[in-house]
């Protein structure tokens, strides 16, 4: 008997067809996102472990400059080939800019260096492609995967900002070439950007004999960084966890849109299975065919989304390479391949969210009196209790998240804080929607907006937990909208503030006194500032130190959240620093106290006052020109900061500077150049939050669109009848418009405030936490309206399209089909 029963059971289907779709598109799209951000963030650790990588060869240590700006000597290189350290090879690396204004990385190699290092452990095809290199047309090689997001085929040339042209290109068919670097004979990158100098020295592994042997040769200046992972993995570790915490968002939208469907379903079957168990089918029987339904479902989704999720992270894994790139110097491979943990992960939590999602609409179904089920008005009765329960769950989750705020902050309590908002606001919204419509039905004067009202509140028994999905991803949305926003034009500010300079030098230490005084004597050159930095470690990490000088301007130019009074002139004339927001936020330190600080700088430092800074990964302390030079004197990495007289030609400058001390490009930028250059990396750090933001409401949308279409087929009877007893197809179109329209508003009505709360906590518990980072919350009305314009405009069109089709027949017609 169970085979008619599972027939009768699953026919349901064939009649609401789109049900289908819904309850495969919401658990199919939510482990998608999910399974793409866990493919995203593996790739990237992956790729930290791997380290330096050239022609899929490793490289664990890097020689490079204790200045950044400053190259290492091409006679250290040669020295170490002569020292008999063949495991190093030599790196120039620069950034190009595309015509059409994207930058990418070129690399510079020596092709024989690298045949020789690895001549056993490379393929046939990879050593020719090395010396290919060093032969005209002297070819660009790139991987596959970075050709195709740059939309480059093999041959081509790729044009710069300039107006020079590079090429042609190589495109490796396998992924040899990893990241998003291009990889070029140096003689071309030299051709490019004129210099001397190396940007790093890669070498591959060596003993601990040999590692000794190379630090002694080591000149002062130069230093050896070991393995990226130990280093770049605590940086990112908040980046990862806001995209998965994004993608458990997604997920959770999907989950409420699947709870959607597959409650719709079960309700619509309760006439069914009513006459079942009336015709002797036992509530096992009926189990087990409903918990296979179910399981057929999970698989349906595990495999598609699993499959949606790889070809989501291989879209997302450019932009996320490229920020991780600019942010943090991490080459991450472009390429990502399947994991089973990925499947075992989402498969549990697919597992456990079904049954979560399922488990009392099946229960509710079985456990029914049969009497009951086959009454027409018992879904409306199951929704409203249902609703009082979830409403009383709501408070619940309220209690719960102000029980986490009233703990110490922290970034996990911030996302948990965050989840509870969330879910107590979603659980709430079918009550109150269904609460006001019935009061407005008791109110209202007329007939008709009494029944309007009443069949809004019947409706909700199947909009209802799409609303929830909807609002969910609608506050989700504004409340990126409104913390990317915000983060942007604070950035903007402080950035406006902060370069305050018309120009900025990085000259090494022994040649900045000579570019100093050689720009005090031009004539456009107002004043000069002197800036200092040094990197000290601690036990708690890396601590920057950095100097400042006494003028007004160097002041002005700093980001002062807050101080002690005469902050500035008890900084120059006392023992006293100031201390950047995120240091100061670790640390629990505030303007007044007195701190320790490592050696030689010693004990008993005031702080004078916390400054913002947004750009800077370490903890960073600010110390007077005089300080400075008691603990380091002529030592540092140096910048020079040239503030012009008012119509002064900088460009000029800029030229007559570099020619004079030979100065590559990248160590003389002006402020415009720099601005530019910040905000686009900024833009590029958003790209993917805002992008699974969009994926997150087009799930939502979607799921609404097809839950409100399948229940508004479900009700062509009703429909029928109407139209029948003399409504005409504007009425009927008012109606399911109407109400779609209402519920849609209503909706928005929670949503924005609930985004704008979001956007709080992110701000002032995720963020702060994640990143030390602090600054005021900033509204875009236009952004809001955009997309809750949208969002309702898809609400009207899924009430229109039933409403259409049924107006397009004959009512008789309509009424038979419906029967």
């Amino acid at each position: 008997m169970s085979n008619p029963v599972a027939k009768a059971l699953w026919g349901h289907y064939k009649r609401h067809p789109f049900q289908i779709v819904l309850v495969w598109l919401g658990l199919t799209l939510g482990i998608a996102l999910l399974v793409g951000v866990m493919g995203v963030n593996q790739q990237a650790r992956e790729s930290y472990r791997q380290g330096e990588q050239l022609f899929s060869n490793p490289f664990p240590y890097r020689i490079r400059h204790s200045q950044p700006a400053i190259k290492v000597p091409q006679g250290f290189y040669i020295q170490l080939r002569r020292a008999g350290f063949n495991q190093c090879v030599p790196m120039d690396q620069h950034r190009i800019v595309t015509e059409d204004s994207r930058d990418f990385e070129i690399v510079g190699i020596d092709p024989i260096a690298m045949f020789s290092n690895f001549r056993n452990k490379v393929t046939t095809p990879q050593q020719s492609q090395m010396m290919e290199l060093m032969r005209p047309p002297f070819p660009i090689v790139l991987g596959e995967q970075l050709a195709r997001y740059m939309d480059v085929t093999d041959g081509q040339y790729l044009k710069l900002e300039n107006g020079k042209e590079i090429g042609p290109l190589k495109v490796v068919q396998e992924e040899r070439i990893r990241g998003t670097r291009m990889v070029a004979d140096m003689s071309v990158v030299r051709n490019l950007y004129p210099g001397s100098g190396l940007t790093s020295i890669l070498c591959g592994k060596m003993s601990p004999q040999q590692l000794v042997a190379l630090e002694e040769q080591l000149p002062p200046a130069l230093k050896l960084d070991r393995h990226q992972s130990a280093t770049l993995e605590p940086l990112t570790d908040a980046f990862h966890l806001n995209l998965f915490a994004m993608g458990m968002l997604a997920f959770i939208v999907g989950l409420f849109i699947f709870y959607q469907a597959m409650s719709l379903s079960f309700s619509q079957r309760q006439p069914l299975v009513g006459l079942l168990r009336q015709a002797g089918v036992s509530a096992p029987q009926l189990a087990r065919a409903l918990i296979v339904e179910l399981i057929v479902w999970i698989a349906l989704g595990m495999v598609g989304g699993n499959l949606l999720g790889l070809v989501l992270a291989q879209q997302l894994l450019p932009s996320v390479a490229e920020t991780l790139s600019d942010l943090y110097g991490a080459n991450v491979s472009l390429s990502v391949s399947w994991h089973w943990q990925w499947g075992l992960a989402s498969l549990a939590i697919a597992v456990g969210g079904s049954l979560l999602a399922c488990g009392w609409p099946l229960v509710r179904l079985i456990r029914a009196q049969p009497a009951r089920l086959s009454t027409h008005m018992s879904l409306v009765r199951f929704s409203g209790r249902e609703f009082a329960w979830q409403a009383l769950f709501s408070c619940m989750f309220i209690g719960a998240a102000v029980a986490v705020y009233q703990l110490p902050h922290g970034q996990t309590a911030g996302f948990v804080l965050i989840g509870l908002v969330l879910i107590a606001s979603a659980l709430c919204m079918p009550f109150l929607l269904w609460k006001l419509f019935q009061v407005l039905g008791l109110i209202v004067r007329s007939a008709r907006l009494r029944w309007f009202f009443s069949d809004a509140a019947a409706s909700l028994s199947y909009r209802g937990v799409a609303a929830m999905a909807f609002m969910l991803a609608l506050a989700s949305n504004i409340g990126m909208e409104t913390m990317v926003g915000s983060f942007r034009n604070t950035t903007e500010t402080w950035l406006d503030q902060r370069l305050a300079a018309d120009i900025y030098v990085r000259p090494s230490l022994n040649v900045a006194p000579r570019i100093a005084y050689w720009l005090e004597g031009q004539e456009e050159v107002g004043q000069v500032w002197w800036q200092l930095r040094k990197e000290l470690p601690t036990e708690t990490g890396t601590l920057q130190v950095v100097s400042i000088g006494i003028s007004q301007g160097e002041q002005q130019a700093l980001s002062i959240k807050v101080a002690i009074p005469e902050y500035w002139q008890r900084f120059h004339h006392k023992r006293a620093v100031l201390v950047s927001e995120s240091l100061a936020l670790k640390n629990g330190w505030y303007p007044g106290q007195e701190i320790d600080l490592p050696a030689p700088m010693g004990s008993n430092w005031l702080i004078a006052g916390v400054y913002y800074d947004y750009g800077n990964p370490y903890g960073q302390i600010m110390l007077s020109q005089k300080r400075w030079q008691k603990f380091w004197l002529y030592k540092g990495q140096v910048g020079l900061g040239v503030l012009l007289k008012p119509g002064a030609d900088g460009q000029a400058l800029i030229s007559r500077l570099g020619d004079r001390f030979r100065l590559s490009p990248e160590r003389v930028r002006n402020n415009v150049e720099l601005m530019e250059q910040a905000m686009r990396v900024f833009d590029r750090t958003f790209v993917v939050t805002s992008t699974l933001g969009r994926l997150t409401l087009f799930i939502a949308v979607c799921g609404l669109f097809f839950a409100t279409v399948a229940g508004e087929v479900s009700r062509q009877r009703q429909f029928a009848l109407l139209r029948c007893m003399g409504m005409t197809g504007r009425e009927l179109a008012a109606l399911g418009g109407g109400q779609l329209l209402l519920i849609g508003l209503m909706t928005a009505v929670i949503a924005l405030p609930l985004g704008l709360v979001l956007a709080q906590l992110l701000i002032d518990v995720v963020l702060k936490y994640s990143f030390g980072w602090t600054m005021p919350v900033q509204y875009f009305p236009f952004e809001y309206l955009i997309s809750l314009g949208s969002a309702l405009v898809v609400l009207l069109v899924a009430g229109a399209w039933p409403v259409w089709r049924l107006v397009k027949r004959s009512a008789i017609m309509s009424l038979r089909e419906a029967f």
